[in-house]
């Protein structure tokens, strides 16, 4: 079997397999796993292969036979500059090995990523998927949980606007920063974004918290001499549900106050709508669910380090003879 980058000539097979793919997810299959598909397997990722993602192929009897894809934190980041990069795609055309292609690709791609400077790599997988033996098998590690909600119709709630809720404006970075230093495990932070540069490379990107970029949004802070809450709307386009995203103090009413002020935002709609959550909003995921949601998807989120940090000695540390 050979290993090697893709190239634009391989995007026909790549594709091939895509649709193989999504050929198994029929209207006979759950939600969960048409949600699934429609969020994190679409051919628009694939594209461009330049810069803004790595992708290699699986060769055998000069045909591919799979494929794995990583891109960087931000859009249009030189890969050569990420740091950290987030598995997109991995796949195994039908008819295959997976027990011996899917290995092989992870440790390419991990070869690779590391050659080019990175010191992490990222991956989220439903739970039970077929593919989480091949990650944990080569040193992923599982640091956080994502809970998908969703509901098929929202209704809007008339509600008075928490007190402080005000649009985001240019500075509320920082602040936003703190909220999230907050309501996030130490664990996760020092991870995900130990200082607020890498959470602004992060952030509108593969965290779970922010929506894709490029359609109608909206974003409310509730300002009470710090701030304690955020939300984000992103309206349906097209296939998409539309998206909320949430951070919050544990702090009731204020999670209630939150959803509610995210269904205000959302408008008069017939479209469904979804938000993904980490384990540890479970104030947020109990106020959508009393409004309507269900739990549709847990996703596990993994974590490989590419390069042991070995800490230097402090010279005061340092035993002195003579």
């Amino acid at each position: 079997m050979k290993l090697r980058a893709a190239s634009v000539l391989d995007l026909s097979r790549i594709e091939e397999m895509h649709r193989s793919a999504d050929r198994l997810l029929n209207d006979t299959d759950p939600p969960a796993a048409r949600l699934w598909s429609l969020l994190s397997s679409t051919l628009s990722a694939f594209l461009p292969l330049a810069q803004e993602s790595l992708m290699y192929v699986a060769e055998e009897g000069g045909k591919v036979v799979g494929y794995v894809q990583a891109s960087g934190s931000q859009r249009g980041l030189e890969l050569s500059r990420a740091k950290v990069l987030q598995v997109l795609n991995l796949q195994v055309a039908e008819g295959s090995d997976t027990d011996t292609v899917a290995p092989a690709l992870v440790d390419h791609l991990c070869n690779q990523a590391l050659e080019r400077g990175a010191h992490r790599l990222f991956v989220r997988l439903p739970e039970r998927d077929a593919l989480l033996p091949v990650f944990r098998l080569r040193g992923f590690r599982q640091y956080a949980t994502e809970v998908v909600v969703y509901a098929e119709k929202t209704s809007q709630r008339l509600a008075a606007s928490p007190d402080g809720a005000r649009q985001m404006k240019r500075g509320d970075g920082r602040r936003l920063y703190q909220l999230y230093r907050k309501v996030t495990p130490q664990g996760v932070s020092q991870l995900e974004a130990p200082t607020y540069r890498d959470w602004r490379a992060l952030h509108g990107e593969w965290t779970g918290r922010l929506a894709p970029r490029g359609s109608n949004k909206e974003e409310v802070v509730i300002d009470r001499v710090e701030v304690v809450g955020w939300v984000k709307v992103e309206r349906s386009s097209g296939a998409r549900p539309s998206t909320l995203s949430f951070m919050a103090l544990p702090e009731r009413p204020l999670p209630d106050e939150l959803a509610d002020l995210g269904l205000s935002l959302l408008g008069n709609t017939d479209a469904p709508a979804w938000s993904s959550l980490r384990h540890y909003d479970s104030h947020m995921i109990d106020a959508l669910r009393g409004r309507g949601f269900s739990v549709l998807l847990t996703q596990l989120l993994l974590v490989k380090e590419l390069a042991l940090r070995v800490p230097v000695a402090e010279k005061g540390l340092v035993p002195s003879f003579g």
